[in-house]
């Protein structure tokens, strides 16, 4: 327990003390004359008894109360000073951790910057070496297939032109070729004719008209497949054969060709309808188109080979010399560009470093302001409790002076002017007692202020009226000392039996 709640508790102890000496002398004494301003009224003893003993009890709770919200304040005390420190240590080493690493981080940023710019100079220098290069290798590359290419180019183009001839007296004899019958609409699926053209082939020849004709042998199904066509012209039917013969017709050459079929099929299915059907014949016969066109180029690429053979190889040795200038260029440029990225990453990495540091005492710091905010609010709720106390406390006080204030009026006896010596005695005594425990409390209470930098606590003690001479006309029947309110005290039962002791000696017959 820290010094600053001890002090809080001794002076709520000097507090309930001083409240417990008033409550017990003011109790006793009847004030006719007194220096305080609650009003001063008149009813019987007995209700004046009541009243007291009220406005005791509201005393004696608003005065527990008070000790529980000292309690409660000390505790919101202590620690939003805790709290206090804890955010001005935060805030110190935020300062110090930012103060000395500003400079880390600027100078950081710099090198990070300065790398990144050299490393981007450096791999703009590296695409630049790497794509001249390139185009130089490929310059290079040409030039050297260029020569070769002229070199073989009169042998090629002799070659081709052989090859030209040979295709063309091959093609007009004729060449079996694949072939299949697939449906129109779906080329991925066999025609339903394609069982009766069980080879697969066809045999294609090249007419002198440049057009081609195709034979397709029907293996067996004749006695089904009454008609073939081809762009609305009948194709010829040649038996070979009971059940088989060969379909011819011409076309240009293309790569497949759609035919109209007429199938009947009824001598086996009486009830299946004749068969139209379309089908794609899938045959190439584009290797025939252009065989002498293909002669002519081959005897004009000899003629331009020879001619570019010369220009080839005077250029091949130049771009030679030109890519391996280049490629040297760019092996040294890849060198630059690797190093200014490791300095960069360097860079980066030690900005990152100067940057955490700041962010974790800056977070450090935010954590305690958001502690102190919240133990400050405890605070303040506990110092609203404390003020609501006191001011509870000082209610039942006055409430407690107007009961102890009130004026007991009862028939006039003949006893009336002992009676009135007798409380004017236990008045003194009474008023004697309480101005000295009153005394005792409030230097208490002083004690513990200066240690307490809080002005609430002292705000609880309350200073007993001083009792003057007592004027009251109390008949020498009168019990009142009979009815004191309890409160617990033994000081109190002793002083009640002895006042009792006194009104009863006051009152005896002569």
């Amino acid at each position: 327990m820290t010094s600053h709640v001890k002090n809080t508790l001794v002076t709520t102890a000097a507090i309930a003390g001083a409240l417990a000496a008033t409550t017990l002398f003011n109790t006793t004494t009847v004030k006719a004359d007194t220096t305080s301003s609650a009003p001063v009224t008149t009813t019987t003893s007995a209700t004046k008894d009541t009243a007291i003993a009220s406005a005791q009890a509201k005393v004696n709770s608003a005065s527990a109360a008070v000790v529980s919200a000292q309690a409660a304040y000390g505790s919101a005390s202590t620690a939003a000073f805790d709290a206090a420190a804890k955010t001005a240590a935060a805030s110190a080493s935020a300062a110090a951790t930012s103060a000395a690493t500003s400079s880390a981080v600027a100078n950081a940023q710099a090198a990070a910057d300065s790398a990144a710019t050299a490393k981007s100079t450096a791999d703009a220098n590296l695409a630049k070496a790497q794509s001249t290069a390139a185009a130089t290798s490929r310059a290079k590359s040409m030039t050297s297939a260029a020569v070769v290419s002229a070199q073989s180019a009169v042998a090629s183009a002799s070659a081709k032109a052989s090859d030209a001839d040979s295709a063309v007296a091959s093609a007009e004899a004729g060449q079996t070729v694949t072939a299949n019958l697939m449906k129109s609409d779906d080329p991925t699926q066999a025609s339903a004719a394609q069982q009766y053209f069980a080879t697969k082939t066809a045999i294609v020849k090249l007419l002198p008209s440049g057009q081609v004709q195709i034979t397709i042998p029907l293996t067996s199904g004749l006695k089904f497949l009454k008609e073939v066509s081809y762009n609305g012209v009948d194709a010829t039917f040649t038996k070979t054969g009971d059940d088989s013969a060969n379909i011819t017709f011409t076309a240009d050459p293309a790569t497949s060709y759609t035919l109209a079929m007429t199938m009947d099929i009824t001598s086996v299915m009486p009830f299946m309808p004749i068969m139209h059907e379309k089908a794609l014949l899938a045959v190439d016969t584009t290797i025939f188109n252009g065989l002498l066109a293909a002669k002519s180029d081959a005897d004009a690429a000899l003629t331009s080979a020879q001619a570019a053979l010369s220009t080839a190889e005077t250029n091949a040795a130049s771009a030679a010399q030109v890519a391996s200038n280049a490629a040297s260029a760019a092996t040294a440029a890849a060198t630059v560009a690797s190093d200014a990225a490791v300095v960069a990453t360097s860079a980066a990495t030690n900005l990152t470093s100067a940057q955490a540091a700041n962010s974790t005492a800056q977070a450090a710091l935010t954590s305690a302001q958001v502690a102190q905010a919240a133990a400050d609010a405890t605070l303040a709720t506990a110092k609203a409790n404390l003020d609501s106390a006191n001011a509870a406390l000082t209610s039942a006080q006055a409430e407690l002076k107007s009961a102890q204030n009130i004026v007991v009026v009862t028939p006039a006896s003949s006893a009336a002017s002992s009676a009135s010596s007798t409380a004017s005695s236990a008045g003194s005594a009474a008023s004697s007692a309480t101005n000295s425990a009153a005394s005792a409390a409030t230097a208490t209470s002083n004690v513990a202020s200066s240690a307490l930098t809080t002005t609430v606590t002292s705000a609880v003690v309350a200073t007993p009226a001083t009792t003057k001479k007592a004027t009251s006309s109390t008949p020498a029947s009168s019990t009142t000392a009979k009815t004191l309110p309890q409160t617990g005290n033994e000081n109190q039962s002793a002083l009640g039996e002895c006042q009792e002791c006194c009104v009863k000696k006051e009152t005896s017959p002569a």
